[in-house]
């Protein structure tokens, strides 16, 4: 697709990263084209071939007259397509349809919208095409001394979160890992992480000042392939949910990481919870981010929710 591509040629855009699930999108794609066929699915496709182009292709896609996105992808690459759907100037986000059918390693989104990892059942769901408002998350965060600003639709890390993420990435990028990268990772780089003082504000008010080891800001629940670190989130009520894991011995969190599976992490005395509609966090040294598993810059960071915005086909 270019400048000068027709303005819809079907009803649906895919925009489909090759690299996606280490490689997966490209192994699997002729077979999901064979599968939208048979569903007779009617859409147009363009392929990403580095960081950055799904937003790009999402932005020109919307100004060109498509109306219903699709990502083939993971999580990395449905937050650079929400970024590409802000971007765009020409369409009102909530006149866009959002869709996915999952070939990442995470695929956390789908979990909280019941998308199946099965491409036929995905599919089904994505031509059913019922759909719901979700929140969406804006973060503005500084990037070698500019500050930035990144939209997300699933949750935000910080702290050694946002490390496990970048470990993960950089493994991704040279075409290794799978579905437990992120897991091993958690433990892998415990022992030489640094506790950051941070003070967080909710809402206009000091919620907690001290060392922190891990934070997540989220409008859905699951991240790093299943866990639930936000257990109590809800993507359509106007709030940011909060999960942060405060100093402690490393060795208990160690001995606590399968709570990071069921939610009940939070339940622990070392874990503190907000909920807001904006969030301000101060640090004496950097403390680096992650939104929706992409890696990005570093503190201070102000978050906000900007409430049921998106449109998005769901399996629920």
């Amino acid at each position: 697709m270019d400048e000068n591509t027709p303005a819809v040629n079907s009803e649906w855009m895919m925009i489909v990263n090759p690299n996606a699930g280490v490689k997966r999108g490209l192994r699997d794609w002729p077979r999901i084209i064979r599968n939208l066929q048979e569903e007779q699915v009617g859409f147009d496709h363009i392929l990403t071939t580095k960081r950055g182009d799904a937003t790009e292709f999402a932005a020109r896609a919307v100004e060109n007259g498509y109306r219903n996105i699709a990502v083939i992808g993971g999580d990395g690459t449905l937050n650079e397509v929400l970024n590409g759907l802000f971007l765009q100037k020409t369409t009102p986000v909530s006149d866009i349809t959002l869709a996915m059918i999952p070939v990442g390693t995470g695929n956390d989104w789908c979990r909280m919208f019941q998308i199946p990892f099965d491409y036929v059942h995905a599919i089904q769901i994505l031509k059913r095409k019922k759909t719901r408002l979700q929140d969406v998350g804006i973060v503005r965060y500084y990037h070698h001394e500019t500050q930035e600003n990144r939209f997300f639709m699933n949750i935000a890390g910080m702290g050694y979160d946002a490390l496990v993420a970048k470990k993960t990435n950089l493994l991704k990028e040279k075409g290794k890992g799978g579905p437990l990268t992120y897991l091993y990772f958690v433990f892998a780089g415990l022992f030489q992480y640094q506790f950051m003082e941070a003070v967080i504000e909710v809402d206009g008010k000091t919620a907690f000042k001290g060392e922190i080891f891990s934070m997540n800001v989220g409008i859905c629940k699951y991240n790093g392939g299943g866990m639930k670190q936000v257990p109590y989130a809800i993507p359509d009520d106007g709030l940011l949910d909060v999960t942060l894991i405060k100093k402690a011995s490393k060795w208990l969190v160690v001995k606590y990481a399968r709570k990071l599976f069921d939610g009940s992490l939070v339940d622990l005395p070392i874990v503190e919870t907000f909920r807001g509609e904006n969030i301000r966090i101060r640090s004496t040294g950097k403390i680096f981010l992650e939104t929706d598993g992409e890696s990005l810059g570093n503190s201070p960071f102000t978050f906000e929710i900007l409430p049921r915005c998106l449109k998005i086909v769901t399996g629920e």
